[in-house]
Order: structure tokens, then sequence, then C-alpha cells
């Protein structure tokens, strides 16, 4: 007698619909990642922005008269920056005030230019050329911008010497620093405090003013463009100067190498101001960025 052998259980397969709840609740797993890898990008962009949002821009340039087509050209460039970086105010360094003409050709033919200029101007006629502004910054801190035409106190280690707009600079200028409470402090004027002497190594301030701005804790002193490079830091005070066509190419380099500005005299300064620095990148005729350099609070600098 035979056995016959009896055929397998026959395998079991899910249903459809449970395939099709496994291929649901996949797709939805992928898609609460997404979402969540989405979202995380986002916040670090939002919390990019609003620390983005917390720093203030500015403009500086050497003012003064220029060719028509390197005037307008100048303007068009900074009339982008500042539209791109929503620019609050134009410091000028020229001496000429308010009959600045690149201040008059800006406000009034580049719509991005029309915000306030902030001009340096030479003492005359008995007055002092001489300003105060006062920036907000955001989380309740101040900037000072402190314009001063310091022409007249490059001489002024013999009190006894000194004429009345040299007493009235010295004074209104000691007041407005002993006063100050704000959190950065920046003095403007048209003359170079900087003096070449031979070398590089020799490179030396003008010891009565620079002795003040260390006793009233000033940050920085932006002036024309002189004899050395221009962002150089003299014992925690940094000296920035502005570039200017008139520039000559035999500008000495505080260390000693090629002097930045040899191929690039026309340009202007972007500053970006946050709590614990101050960045400022120079933008030359070409719109290339020729250099940037961060001046911190306890007074570091960076290039």
């Amino acid at each position: 007698m035979g056995i016959t052998a009896s055929p397998p259980p026959p395998r079991h397969r899910r249903p459809s619909w449970v395939r099709t709840v496994l291929t649901q609740a996949a797709l939805c797993v992928a898609l609460y990642l997404s979402i969540s890898m989405c979202g995380g990008w986002r916040r670090r962009q939002q919390q990019q922005q609003r620390a983005d949002s917390a720093d203030l821009y500015f403009l500086s340039v050497r003012g003064g008269a220029r060719p028509p087509r390197l005037q307008t050209h100048l303007l068009l460039q900074m009339e982008r920056v500042a539209k791109a970086y929503k620019a609050r105010f134009v410091v000028d360094v020229s001496g000429f005030g308010e009959d600045d003409p690149l201040m008059r050709n800006g406000v009034t033919r580049f719509p991005a230019l029309k915000i306030p200029w902030y001009v340096t101007r030479a003492s005359r006629g008995g007055g002092i050329g001489c300003f105060l502004k006062k920036i907000a910054l955001p989380r309740g801190r101040m900037l000072d911008v402190i314009g001063v035409d310091v022409d007249p106190l490059q001489d002024i280690s013999n009190t006894e010497q000194q004429n009345d707009t040299q007493s009235s600079q010295l004074q209104w200028l000691t007041r407005t620093l002993a006063t100050s409470n704000s959190n950065w402090r920046i003095v403007v004027g048209f003359h170079p405090l900087l003096i070449c002497e031979g070398t590089p190594a020799t490179i030396k301030v003008h010891e009565p003013i620079h002795q003040l701005f260390l006793q009233y804790g000033v940050n920085a002193y932006m002036s024309e463009e002189g004899c050395a490079d221009p962002y150089i830091n003299k014992g925690g005070i940094t000296y920035i100067g502005n570039p200017s066509p008139e520039a000559e190419d035999h500008r000495q380099s505080s260390n000693g190498g090629l002097n930045l500005h040899r191929e690039a005299h026309e340009g202007f300064l972007l500053h970006r101001v946050s709590p614990l620095e101050i960045e400022t990148i120079f933008v030359d005729s070409s719109s290339e960025v020729v250099f940037r350099s961060t001046l911190h609070q306890l007074g570091r600098d960076t290039m």
C-alpha cells in the first residue's frame, strides 16, 4: 500500500491593504523627517537673519571733487552697496562740510544714498569744525560718531601757546569724549594722524591726540588715507584711512609688505557694527573687496 505525500500547506500572503498601509507609513516617516530637516534649516536661517538684523552698516568715503565720470562711477558703486546692506548713513571725509560735491551729487541723484551724510569740515572764521552724532544700535547700545578738525590740534603739546581755535577744539573734544557713555566711539577728521619717517618701522602717531584717545576709550580714528596702510592699530587705537584718487604709490606698509592700494586708489569703505566688533571692508573701483579687517571691542584687530 503506497503512501501519498500530502501537498505543503498554502503560504499566507499579506493582503494588499496591509502593503498599502506599510507604504503609506513609510512615506509619512520620510515626510516627517524631511519637514524636520527643513524646519531646522529654516530655524537656523531665521537665527542668522536675526543676528544680521542686529548689525548696523554704514559707508565711509573720501569726499571732494572728481572728474564727472569717476564721480558717477563711485556713486553708483556706493548706491549698490548701500541698497544691498541697508546702510544707515555715510561718513564723508573731505573737509568741505555741506559744500562737499560728492555728497551733493550723491543725495540728489542716487536714491539709495538719500540717507544722512556726516561730513567733516575745516574750522573757518573762528568757528570750530565739530559734530557729534549718536547712533542707536540694537539691544540698547550706542555708537558715537565724533567729527573734529584735528589740523589745529596737531600742535597742542604746549598749552600756553594754544590759540583760540586750538583751545576751543580741544575743550570741545575733551568734553565730548569725557561725557560719552556709548559702546563705540569713532572720531572722524580730515587729516591723518600717522607720521612716516623713513621706514615702515618708524610709523608714529601724533602723541598728544593719541593719548587723549586712549584716555577716553576711543575705538578708531577715521580720516583720509595718509602715508601708511589704510588700517593700522597703534596702542589699541585703530587708524582707518579712506583712499583718495590723488593717492601716491609710495605709501609705507606697516608690515613692510606691498602696499594694499598701489593699484587701487579709488573706492570706499563698508563698515559693519555689531555689539562686539566693527568689520571694515574696502571696495575698490572695480567693485572688488581688496581687504577686510575687524576691530574687536577690546581693541584687538584681525585682517
